[in-house]
């Protein structure tokens, strides 16, 4: 079964309705989400590759989405989701479409580099 697809403009629209705006799930890759210093407004971090589902509420509509092009990270969580109840859907382009039109983002803490160890 297919997985459900929203556009950069229909979500945009939801989040515009707090009251109804969905849940928000950034399920980039690691070294993806970990070097970027944005998400999409409110986004909620889940693994991919070993989700956490206890942090997305029930009842609530849920829009999922990755920095591949082709959503084809957040749309194996998806199907994931969709088989444990949630009503869910992937953001066609994922954030690099999102933000190449210029749409709202939440800024998030850059990667820190580890000290170096002192000499000596």
């Amino acid at each position: 079964m297919p997985v459900p697809r929203i556009t950069k403009e229909e979500l945009k629209q939801r989040l515009d309705h707090p009251d109804t705006a969905p849940v928000i799930v950034d399920a980039r890759l690691k070294y993806p989400y970990e070097h970027s210093t944005v998400k999409l407004p409110g986004a909620i971090r889940v693994n991919p590759n070993a989700p956490d589902v206890s942090q997305i509420p029930r009842g609530r509509e849920v829009v999922a989405y990755d920095s591949d092009p082709d959503e084809l990270g957040c749309e194996r969580l998806a199907a994931e989701l969709i088989r444990k109840g949630y009503r869910v859907s992937v953001l066609k382009g994922g954030i690099n479409d999102w933000m190449t039109a210029k749409l709202p983002v939440d800024t998030k803490p850059a990667p820190q580099l580890a000290a170096a160890a002192p000499k000596g």
